[in-house]
């Protein structure tokens, strides 16, 4: 069995200045963890993990986006990014408003059965201004790596997508209609994820609303549990049966996302 979670810590020095990143690993005990919005360069967050391989890719900006994979088991590879093609394709290249390789937000690891992606998807922003990038670019692209990688092996992809897909995944949806992260196209972008063939782990072992990844600072959102599920964890779905668990673990905290988790039987 592989243990694999994913969390948006929202800046990975922050998480371990509060005293809860280090606690986390401990409890936990994953086999693979992946992060997002690391909010830092490899050496800057002063961890000390044995026994885990570190894979960073960090944006050229400082204090901004990045990913990054600890494992237990060394890859046979790791990929950042887009392929150049797909990157093109996309025009996902280093550019105004592009988000591309500059962000560190894709890090691909293969290992023997499976491959292993983490993903920060950009935010469609408030003004909505980066709905058609995220319609017309992002997810498209992100949809066709994932696709041309399982041509090899099967593809287990997590993070933080922003876009909750369904009603069920946010506390107040009629509110939120057309708004950031819950607008028609990017539900459109995650649903052809799954009519492509992906699974939407959680939802094999949880129906229904309640169960959110993400909370505002405001009001008291995550006390009250008005939040949104914004997190996930996909598989191709050949691997549909060899998942054996799939939580969101909302009484971790250190960040306004919580972690999210898979077992695989691989």
């Amino acid at each position: 069995m592989v243990k694999i979670y994913s969390w948006n810590l929202n800046g990975i020095r922050a998480v371990i200045r509060k005293g809860l990143f280090v606690p986390f690993v401990e409890q936990e005990k994953p086999d693979i963890l992946c992060l997002q919005e690391t909010k830092a360069q490899q050496g800057q967050a002063e961890i000390d993990l044995p026994g885990y391989e570190e894979y960073w890719n960090s944006a050229k900006k400082a204090g901004y986006s990045g990913t990054a994979i600890f494992t237990k088991t060394k890859p046979l590879a790791v990929i950042n990014d887009f392929p150049t093609e797909i990157a093109e394709q996309y025009n996902l290249v280093d550019g105004a408003d592009r988000d591309s390789s500059a962000e560190g937000r894709v890090i691909t690891a293969e290992f023997d059965k499976f491959f292993l992606v983490t993903v920060y998807t950009p935010n469609a922003k408030d003004d909505l201004s980066r709905v058609p990038l995220r319609h017309q670019q992002w997810d498209p692209a992100f949809l066709k790596y994932c696709k041309e990688l399982e041509k090899k092996k099967p593809v287990v992809f997590c993070g933080d997508l922003n876009v909750a897909h369904t009603e069920d995944d946010l506390a107040r949806p009629k509110p939120n209609v057309g708004k950031r992260g819950f607008t028609d196209e990017e539900r459109e972008g995650f649903q052809n994820f799954i009519d492509a063939g992906f699974v939407d782990t959680f939802r094999l072992f949880t129906k229904g609303n309640g169960h959110y990844t993400w909370w505002t600072h405001w009001a008291n959102a995550r006390a009250n549990n008005v939040g949104w599920r914004i997190d996930y964890f996909l598989v191709s779905g050949s691997l549909k049966e060899k998942i054996k668990a799939a939580k969101i673990h909302s009484d971790i905290m250190g960040s306004d996302h919580c972690p999210v988790s898979i077992t695989l039987d691989v």
